[in-house]
């Protein structure tokens, strides 16, 4: 596989009828994370720490910051987070695949310079079971 671009990693949010790019965004992260559950006891071979497969729980966090491009995006985003919504949203990975699930928005952060554009940075948890389409 050669390199991929940066910005074609997407984040999208279900609006009704479609998954639409959340605009503006400079850098996006997808992160995935596993609990681990320690089944150590006294007669673990060599004190060595044993976890259990399978039984932890597994989430995965989204975050992104950029520029306000689209007056529409930024208001599904505001308004999701004001609301405790749960978004259905689409990552894609470029040269891998798709990864979609629920997601809540958890921060929504506004910054800006005097002589600069605002800027804003998203975080989302994801709020149930994550599904991925490797592409063909």
């Amino acid at each position: 596989m050669t390199a991929q671009k940066g910005k074609d990693l997407l984040l999208k949010i279900h609006d009704g009828t479609a998954y639409v790019t959340v605009a503006g965004l400079r850098s996006r992260r997808l992160s995935f994370n596993a609990e681990t559950v320690d089944v150590t006891d006294a007669e673990s071979a060599g004190r060595w720490r044993e976890l259990l497969g399978g039984a932890g729980v597994q989430r995965a966090s989204l975050s992104g910051a950029g520029i306000f491009k689209d007056e529409a995006s930024d208001a599904r985003l505001r308004s999701a987070f004001f609301a405790g919504d749960i978004l259905a949203c689409e990552i894609v990975i470029p040269g891998f695949g798709t990864v979609r699930g629920p997601f809540q928005i958890t921060a929504l952060e506004y910054s800006g310079q005097h002589n600069g554009e605002v800027q804003f940075e998203a975080a989302l948890e994801s709020a149930g079971e994550m599904t991925f389409e490797a592409l063909p």
